[in-house]
Parts: C-alpha cells; sequence; structure tokens
C-alpha cells in the first residue's frame, strides 16, 4: 500500500478516501499531526539561520537584447522551481495547499518555510518535518515512496533489461501493479518543460550570439526528448557573451535512495571578463594536478578532457534545485562523464554569493573556532581560492572504471553514497592543488597558514548544513579524520582550536588517498563503512557550533524578477 503524506497531512477527521486519491482541500476542523520527537526543534529559531540578503547586481553594461535574453531565461528558471518542487515530493502541490489552508496561528511562519524548502522538511535541520511527521522519502519524488534500496536491486535483477530505464538520470519510477516503470522526464514534467523550451527557443532567437543561441535551441529540444548530450557539449563551448545560463537536470543529491535521478535547476549568472581572465591560468595546471595526486598512475585518469573553461560571475537569478537550502557558491557542470572525457567541465564561481557567505559567516566564524593568531588568517582570498580549485578537483581523479571487467563509472558504483565522498574528494583535492600552486610560484607559499586557517574555519561552516546534505556530510568526514592524524588539537586553556600545518598537509595527502581509492574500486561497502566510521563529530565540534548561534549557517538569496 502506497504511504502518502497528505493523507496522513488531512487524517483526523471523518474522512474516508480512496488509496493514493488526494483530497481537494483539508476539513476545516482538522489540525495537522503535530511532529513527532520535536524535542529542541523551533520554526521561528529555523528561520533565522538563513540571512536574508537582496541581490542587487550590476546590468547597466547589458544591452536591451542581452536584457530581454536574461529576463526569458528567468521565466525558464522559474518553471524548472515547478519541476523540482514535485521531484522533492509528488504531492508537494496539495501538501502547500494544506499549509497554506490550515488555521494554526504560525500558519505565515510555515508556508514561508514550506516554500523556502520547497516541501514540508527542514534542510537545515536533517530534513526534520515541521508539517506532519513523516520522513521524507529517500527517493524524494522520484520512485514510489515505499520502495527501498533492497527492494529496486532485487528487481532490476529480476528484470535486468529495465536496468538502464530504472536507472536513467532523466527517468521518473512508477508502479504499475506488480511492475516498477520507467516515465521519462519529458513526459512526467511536459507540462513545465513544454513553456520552458518555448522561451528557450525565444531567447535563442532573440540574441546575436552564435553559441548561446546553439546552446538554448539544443537545451530546448532536450527538454522535449531528454537526450542533453550535445546541448552540454555546446554548453562548454559558449564564448564572447557576458550571459553564463547553466538550465537543465543536473545534480543528484535529492536522490537519497540511489544518487542516480538529476534534479532540475537553473542559474542565470553574468560573467565577469577580468576577474574570469584572473584565475584561468589554472585551469592550464589540470594534467599536472592530475599526475600530482598521492595514488598510483594507474588509477589517475589522464583520459579525461582537459579543457575547463573557468568563469567568476555574478547570479541573477536561480531556479529548481539551487533555490531552497544551503546557497551554492560555485558550480562544476556537466556531470556526464562522456561530456567531461570529451571537452572536461566548466567551472563557474558564483562572487556575489560566495563574497556574502564569506561577510557574513566565514569571517566572524574564524574567531570561534580558532586561537586568535590563527583566527586573523582566514581570508576571503583563500575562500575564493579553495571554491576554484574545489571545483577543478571535480574533474580530476577516478571517473570512467572498470569493476570485474565491466566498464562503468563512479557514480553508478557508489550510488546514495557517492555524493558526500566526492564532495570531501573535491575540498580536500583543492587544498592539495593549492599547495601544489604553492610549490609552482603561482600562489605564495608563506600564505600557507592562511589556505589552513581559511580551509578549517570551512569545515565548520559546512558541517553546519547538517549530516544528510553531501557538503556537510563530507566535511564531518575531513574533521574526524584529520584530527585522528593530528592536523589541529583543541586548546582546553584557550577553548579553541590550534592547527599544526605540517600535520595538517600530510593528513590532507592521506584522506585524498583513501578517498580516490575508494573512487577508483567503485568500492560501496567500503565508502559506507568509511562514512560511518569518520563523518562524526566530537564533543569539542558540536561545543563550537553551539557557539555559532549568533551566526547564520548560510544565506537566502533574493534575486530580481526582472533586469
Amino acid at each position: 500500500m502506497r504511504f502518502s503524506l497528505l493523507p496522513l497531512l488531512l487524517a483526523g477527521g471523518a474522512c474516508t478516501q480512496a488509496p493514493g486519491e488526494v483530497a481537494s482541500a483539508p476539513p476545516a476542523d482538522v489540525r495537522p499531526i503535530p511532529a513527532e520527537a520535536d524535542g529542541d526543534y523551533n520554526l521561528p529559531a529555523q528561520k533565522e539561520k538563513l540571512a536574508t540578503i537582496r541581490m542587487d547586481v550590476e546590468t547597466g553594461f547589458l544591452n536591451q537584447e542581452q536584457r530581454d535574453v536574461v529576463n526569458l531565461l528567468i521565466k525558464a528558471s522559474d518553471l524548472m522551481s515547478e519541476i523540482y518542487l514535485r521531484q522533492r515530493y509528488a504531492e508537494n502541490p496539495q501538501v502547500r495547499r494544506a499549509v497554506s489552508m490550515n488555521r494554526r496561528s504560525d500558519r505565515d511562519l510555515l508556508v514561508e518555510m514550506f516554500d523556502r524548502n520547497f516541501g514540508p522538511w527542514d534542510e537545515l535541520a536533517e530534513l526534520h518535518p515541521f508539517w506532519g511527521s513523516t520522513p521524507m522519502p529517500e527517493g524524494a519524488g522520484f520512485y514510489p515512496e515505499d520502495l527501498t534500496r533492497e527492494a529496486l536491486e532485487a528487481y532490476i535483477a529480476a528484470h535486468p533489461e529495465q536496468k538502464e530505464a530504472l536507472l536513467s538520470p532523466y527517468t521518473v519510477v512508477k508502479r504499475e501493479g506488480d511492475r516498477l516503470v520507467a516515465v521519462p522526464y519529458s513526459v512526467e514534467y511536459r507540462q513545465w518543460l513544454e513553456p520552458a523550451a518555448q522561451l528557450l527557443e525565444q531567447a535563442a532567437a532573440r540574441t546575436g550570439n552564435a553559441s548561446l543561441k546553439k546552446f538554448l535551441s539544443l537545451r530546448a529540444r532536450a527538454f522535449r526528448t531528454d537526450d542533453y548530450f550535445e546541448s552540454e557539449l555546446a554548453w562548454m563551448d559558449l564564448t564572447g557573451t557576458p550571459i553564463e545560463v547553466a538550465i537543465g537536470p543536473y545534480e543528484v543529491y535529492t536522490d537519497r535512495l540511489m544518487g542516480a535521478k538529476t534534479a532540475f535547476e537553473s542559474f542565470v549568472t553574468l560573467k565577469d571578463p577580468q576577474e574570469s581572465a584572473a584565475l584561468a591560468k589554472y585551469k592550464n595546471y589540470l594534467k599536472d594536478m592530475e599526475a600530482n595526486l598521492p595514488i598510483e598512475d594507474r588509477y589517475k585518469n589522464f583520459q579525461r578532457g582537459f579543457a575547463s573553461p573557468i568563469a567568476v560571475a555574478e547570479q541573477v537569478h536561480g531556479g529548481g534545485d539551487n533555490v531552497p537550502g544551503v546557497q551554492t557558491i560555485a558550480f562544476n557542470l556537466p556531470n556526464d562523464e562522456r561530456v567531461r572525457e570529451a571537452k572536461g567541465a566548466k567551472k563557474v564561481i558564483l562572487s556575489n554569493v560566495l563574497g556574502a557567505k564569506f561577510e557574513r559567516i566565514l569571517k566572524p566564524m574564524g574567531s570561534l573556532v580558532l586561537e586568535p593568531d590563527q583566527a586573523a588568517l582566514v581570508d576571503k582570498k583563500y575562500m575564493q581560492f579553495e571554491t576554484l580549485f574545489h571545483e577543478l578537483s571535480h574533474s580530476l581523479g577516478p571517473g570512467t572504471i572498470v569493476v570485474n571487467g565491466e566498464t562503468t563509472t563512479v557514480d553508478k558504483m557508489l550510488k546514495e553514497q557517492g555524493s558526500a565522498l566526492e564532495e570531501a574528494k573535491a575540498d580536500v583535492a583543492g587544498v592539495w592543488n593549492i599547495l601544489l600552486m604553492m610549490r609552482k610560484g603561482e600562489i605564495p607559499a608563506a600564505e600557507k597558514p592562511q589556505l589552513f586557517a581559511t580551509y578549517f574555519t570551512g569545515i565548520f561552516r559546512a558541517v553546519r548544513f547538517g549530516a544528510v546534505e553531501a557538503h556537510g556530510k563530507g566535511a564531518a568526514l575531513q574533521y574526524a579524520y584529520l584530527l585522528d592524524k593530528g592536523a589541529f588539537r583543541w586548546d582546553e586553556a584557550a577553548g579553541r582550536y590550534v592547527i599544526d600545518d605540517a600535520r595538517m598537509e600530510a593528513g590532507v595527502r592521506d584522506l585524498l588517498h583513501d578517498i580516490l581509492m575508494l573512487q577508483a574500486h567503485g568500492d560501496y561497502a567500503g565508502t559506507k563503512a568509511f562514512m560511518d566510521k569518520w563523518a562524526k563529530l566530537d564533543a569539542h565540534a558540536e561545543a563550537a557550533i553551539a557557539s555559532m548561534g549568533s551566526l547564520p549557517v548560510d544565506i537566502r538569496p533574493i534575486y530580481p524578477d526582472a533586469i
């Protein structure tokens, strides 16, 4: 029997309803079932964990044609949000209606938090339900709610001819009697993808930039066909325009069941050509970075494309998976390993988002984590470097691998465990590669203490996201592993941490080696055991986090609806 959140929320009155049928509105005398074991959970306090910041982006340099294109992309972005709302949970629109019609005194707050989180589960509280008591399904809206990982794998083993479709990044899995069927995104979300495709085609017709015209036209076609390969290649070739847009199904973080299904999102950004040029030189070292990985050469990936455009941009608008929860400060796309092997991947740093997080969160956090001399070393420049080299490092290490004689990919083998491990890899590989740049004289070697102070404080910024979030879980892994290596220690007298630079460097090397080997072997069981062992915090870390109550956990940017 399908266990649905909505009937639970509306239960309590004399209401009969067929299984799976959605009620149109809650009975007037019904109150939602309170969340179980609320404990210290406080909804108003959770709201305050996000600092609302209005993003006023400079757009005066755009001509009218470019403004028109951006405004069409903003409209298309909002359609990505409509899709992602349903990818988070298929019945979310009905749940929101129930929330908005309830008679509780905190109704407006509940609606606001629902909209912030794209559902009734708090992103900054381990997906704690604040409306009803049902946990968020691990498979989100991509699979039947009660489908377990074991049941899906058993079904695929019995029906191997369906494996590709059921685990496709571009299908929704549904039940038809005793069968599981894969419904293409282009069918399931046609109501929003078709108008989005039309908006992209209008933008393509309006722009005079040939590369942008090609990408938008091909992406519109992909929305109708679920074949994104050609449009991903075209996106890598965008040039000669200040408009940098990523729109479509990309990340798999929302799929905690199998780590296979991509979520729709959008980033509409405007490039800063000077800042982009200043960082572009580092992409020329990608082969050196690959060679410098602390693993045997046979596990290194020199077949992957090393074309790696770098853009520093200001975000103008976002949509879909880009909106709720922790805000992205950079992205490295596309994720399709075929595109990465052919062309590499593009790195985009969102400078206005990064700057807001540094000033409101990371900078004041340093004094709460580190002893005063080291706290003073936390530096925005190294937050930007770590962000850049984190994204560059996503393009390094094992990608396409061979397991038991079969060619596959790391993400397919590690399934739902892969995202947190990959984020941890990118973090520590980012530090490792900055150290390489220091040895090559591209970055001052004397600033190694600034690097480590900023990196270590950044671990605490990320662990506050929670253990469910991939970056937060990956950060907890780094904390415990590096603590065990003596990379830092707790100073009881100061009530702060002290970093040992030499041991930090050695610990980063060892951790990077261990992560890369798990990926190289596609070792799912080993990765799960590794995460279970290390992805945890001790009492000192918990105390340090508790001292950060006055700091926001993240920001909530408000972007214009048009420019």
